[in-house]
């Protein structure tokens, strides 16, 4: 669950991917764009559903075929896909799939096999077999998921692993600190520079190809630290193309709300060995459970049963319950007092100190109350048993693994409103006066431990499509158990809320986070986002998906609804199932539990009534006018000027290294290809009309390179193994930006002949510039300056005509300064002087620094939450995203335009979508790029649209 309220004031990365075709397409996360080939006509009465972009049928049911009882499920598995080679399309399986999971459930077998390319993992290419036992033989009764028959890529890296983790260190340290320069980002002496080295740490997890046309071979990087600048827990997942070095796809693997991946459980399976020995003895000694029944009052006031522990070794009854999984695993629910703790502590390891939440007695009292531990520890018993009395499903992994909850976690000393599933564990925040700890509603608790069973399951990747299906089953399943333990009729107009319980003073429906019965969520409601935005909407679409599964449950009744969501999650979704693949596995599961005449067409009315049909994403509508189609990039920016546009694309289908394309703001003509198609990635581009000017990466280093709009070759201006960004042109002028290793930044600029920038900081690892503007013969930029014993920050220009430096004033003093805007009169920056919830002001000021005057206010009801800035002779343009526990399209990351003089401020465009790297075209005229319909669209608006209200 996101907190309502962000507390650090730095927005969320933008960087990611925005709704590429390949990367946020119709299906999921990342599609195959090659040609589709319908699968073969089968001789039997198979229903076969085509995949998309690939020869092998995304689903085939309605089959019963015999094959080999003896060896393995796998074996069987693979061999029946070989056998009906005309069908799946699938020439070696034995070699090109490896087994992953096989789940047992009285005689029905699921095989789940993981695609290889060459013996490299494709990311989400993963196929399921379903089979039953009977009568000595296994049965073949259907198959689903992705198999990629269109690659053709091959499996040598050109960039070595070292340089891939030191790339994707650098591009989660860009994501992260990109838009602000903030005064904790000074590197003043060798031991901060250390400090901030180690901040971030990658591990690199090997090759994997991405699906995308004939393949995109990349390194996978985990990135796993803290935020220099904020101290918050990072975790990232980065894809860095293995031939030239560049992060080709990117998202956060922490999921407030939701579940957070991670590899090394070594402490939190220590922490539970340990829990778990006395049980082990006790098994030893006679078998008996060592466990005891407590009790404790819920949040609420309610007295509840604990399952609980007599620890002689401290004297207490301590919240770790043996008595569930006693005659299984043997394994614990336990409840642990991380008070004191803070979040980054806790995210995907196992803190110090903490020890099972205790007490004198077996009647936990009012402090166990107030730190949400028994809510916790009576929820995740309650989650257990719905999960192994209605699904015969023991613990999260099927396998009864153990059940930790951590609760009482703050941020940086101050109140955490947020919980979160890292792959071993729950952990829950101690609430503030507002907010309840959030394991006080069991819809929260029971939609975290949810994400556990997705993750031993489909495992869906958490992000585009893919990422919101995951949300909407975990909302779903949450929300059932909740319903179904307060004895809710699923017509109670309450009944579909998420979270309506965790505030103190509001009530339910104003409280919930969301709602699955709001009766208006459909596809026309999608919202098209990139990664950096709540991982491509996972929360922001869910209710889509999860509100047509609630409305199965209304119209079918719990029993039977629950039953077919959980046989489609276990037995037919894949890794990048979206909600057409999704509708697909609820059918089907729907068919196979002999569902069948008007209530298979509750089913089906259910996901028409919200939207999810065929090619749904057709319907999306946008008041823009188009210049570039699906570009198909991720972060790579886009510049104009002078009447002209430069951006980044790939090909339809996303496999090719980025190129830069430069084309008239007015539509007219066709666009031209200004860089080498040479394998490198071409990005951040800009042009003043005449010159197009970008950087590209490449295996060994980046190169900044330029070439005119009439013609000839590109000319290299300069070389650096760092990355650059905030590339600007005008004339013979080119500025740009870079970071070292240690996210140190420094903007300099090269003119014609010279062979290395002026660093208009003299490169002074003491100082730090950012974020710079051109116009004029002047450079605006954000500066971080030593002044006595203190740091300030603030925003300075530089006349290259005269060498003069002048300092803007300023009306108080930043803690950071967002993107800097320049033009013959004025200088415009984003200013950061309040600790609140993260807004900004939009400043301006005359050329010598005075006349200082706040086009927006920090402070009031009508404040900003800007993270970028353009600026024209006529007009300032600000990139906002509104912080929103509920995920809305207002929160999304919106254009908001003023008059050069503060005047006239509104919407530059209505669009439903993620609006991103804007840049002023002259007069009122912005273009950027445009996630609406599901990709990266370039598009303009010559006026603001209004207040689109």
């Amino acid at each position: 669950m996101r907190k309502p309220r962000a507390r650090s004031g730095r927005p969320a990365a933008k960087s990611g991917i925005a709704g590429a075709a390949a990367l946020l397409g119709a299906a999921a996360l990342v599609v195959s764009a090659m040609p589709a080939q319908a699968a073969a006509p089968a001789p039997d009465k198979a229903e076969v559903i085509p995949g998309t972009g690939t020869a092998t049928p995304a689903l085939v049911d309605g089959i019963r075929e015999t094959v080999p009882a003896s060896g393995s499920a796998a074996d069987a598995a693979r061999g029946h896909l070989a056998e009906k080679q005309s069908r799946y399309r699938i020439d070696r399986p034995a070699r090109d799939l490896a087994p992953v999971q096989t789940q047992s459930t009285g005689a029905a077998e699921t095989v789940r096999l993981q695609q290889k390319h060459r013996g490299v993992d494709v990311l989400g290419g993963q196929y399921v077999v379903r089979m039953e036992r009977k009568d000595g033989k296994r049965v073949v009764t259907g198959t689903s998921g992705k198999y990629f028959t269109g690659l053709k890529v091959g499996t040598t890296a050109e960039v070595g692993e070292e340089l891939a983790v030191r790339r994707a260190v650098a591009a989660t340290l860009r994501d992260l600190g990109g838009h602000r320069l903030d005064r904790t980002d000074v590197t003043a002496s060798e031991g901060a520079r250390t400090k901030a080295a180690q901040a971030l740490t990658g591990t690199a997890r090997g090759l994997v190809v991405l699906p995308k046309g004939a393949g995109v071979l990349t390194h996978h990087v985990t990135v796993r630290g803290t935020d220099p600048a904020t101290g918050r827990p990072v975790l990232r997942e980065v894809y860095i193309d293995a031939k030239a070095g560049f992060p080709v796809l990117q998202y956060s693997g922490i999921k407030t709300f939701g579940k957070e991946r991670v590899t090394d459980g070594t402490r939190e399976k220590a922490a539970s060995k340990a829990a778990a020995g006395a049980a082990r003895s006790a098994a030893a000694d006679g078998g008996v459970s060592p466990g005891v029944l407590g009790s404790g009052v819920k949040y609420d006031g309610t007295t509840v049963e604990l399952g609980l522990y007599k620890d002689t070794a401290r004297n207490e009854y301590v919240m770790t319950d043996h008595a569930r999984m006693w005659d299984t695993s043997k394994n614990l629910i336990t409840t642990w007092d991380a008070r004191g703790k803070d979040v980054g502590e806790v995210s995907g390891r196992w803190p110090g100190g903490i020890k099972e939440f205790g007490s004198p007695g077996p009647q936990f009292g009012k402090e166990a109350t107030e730190a949400g531990a028994v809510d916790a520890h009576w929820a995740a018993g309650k989650v257990y048993d719905y999960y192994k009395k209605v699904h015969g499903r023991n613990s999260l992994d099927g396998r009864g693994m153990t059940i930790n909850s951590l609760v009482g976690v703050t941020e940086f000393g101050d109140a955490y409103v947020n919980a979160f599933w890292d792959g071993t564990k729950m952990v829950y925040g101690g609430g503030d006066s507002e907010y309840k700890t959030l394991s006080a509603d069991l819809d929260v608790v029971g939609h975290e431990m949810t994400h556990g069973v997705v993750e031993n399951t489909a495992n869906l990747v958490y992000a585009g499509q893919s990422g919101a299906l995951n949300e909407a089953l975990a909302d779903y399943f949450g929300n059932a158990i909740d319903v179904d333990a307060a004895g809710l009729a699923m017509d109670d107009p309450n009944a579909g809320l998420l979270g309506e319980n965790l505030c103190r003073t509001k009530g339910p429906r104003e409280c919930a986070f969301r709602d699955l019965n709001d009766g208006a969520t459909t596809s026309k409601n999608f919202l098209g986002v990139g990664f950096g935005q709540d991982n491509g909407g996972v929360h922001l679409n869910s209710t889509i998906f999860s509100g047509a599964l609630w409305d199965i449950r209304e119209d079918l009744g719990r029993t039977l609804a629950d039953k077919i969501a959980y046989k489609a999650l276990t037995e037919y979704m894949t890794p990048l199932d979206g909600f057409t693949e999704g509708r697909n596995a609820v059918l089907a599961a729907a068919k196979a539990l002999k569902v069948s005449g008007k209530d298979l067409n509750v089913v089906k009315r259910s996901f028409n009534a919200h939207g999810i049909v065929p090619d749904w994403e057709q319907a999306l509508g946008v008041d823009t006018d188009l210049l570039l189609p699906r570009l198909n990039t991720a972060g790579a920016g886009l510049g104009a000027g002078g009447g002209w546009y430069a951006t980044s694309k790939s090909n339809d289908d996303g496999s090719e290294a980025y190129s830069v394309w430069a084309g008239r703001t007015d539509g007219e003509g066709a666009p031209k290809l200004i860089s080498p198609n040479d394998g490198r990635f071409h990005v951040y581009p800009a042009t003043d009309g005449k010159t197009v000017v970008w950087a590209a990466y490449g295996r060994t280093g980046v190169d900044v390179l330029s070439r005119p709009l009439s013609g000839g070759l590109a000319k290299k201006l300069y070389s650096t193994p760092n990355g650059v960004s905030g590339l600007r042109i005008e004339g013979d002028v080119v500025v740009l930006e870079s970071m070292d290793d240690f996210g140190g930044r420094h903007v300099g600029y090269l003119r014609t002949g010279d062979k290395e920038p002026t660093w208009v900081d003299e490169g002074r690892y003491e100082l730090g510039t950012a974020l710079p503007s051109l116009s004029g013969g002047r450079i605006a930029y954000a500066k971080l300056y030593p002044q006595g014993d203190a740091y300030r920050i603030g925003t300075e220009v530089l006349d290259l005509k005269t060498g003069k430096k002048t300092l803007m004033g300023q009306t108080g003093n930043p803690e950071s300064i967002g993107q800097t805007g320049i033009n013959g009169t004025h200088v415009f920056w984003l200013a950061d002087e309040v600790k609140d919830e993260g807004q900004l002001a939009v400043r301006r000021a005359n050329l010598d620094g005075t006349g200082v005057k706040d086009l927006s206010a920090e402070k009031g009801a009508d404040a900003l939450f800007p993270f970028d800035l353009t600026a024209s002779e006529n007009a300032v343009t600000v990139t906002s995203a509104l912080p929103d526990t509920r995920y809305r399209n207002e929160s999304m990351p919106k254009l908001w335009q003023f008059a050069a003089d503060g005047s006239g401020k509104g919407r530059v465009s209505c669009n439903r979508g993620e609006q991103s790297s804007a840049a002023a075209a002259g007069g009122k005229q912005v273009v950027w790029i445009d996630g609406t319909t599901g990709y990266t669209d370039l598009v303009t608006r010559t006026r603001p649209a209004g207040n689109c209200g």
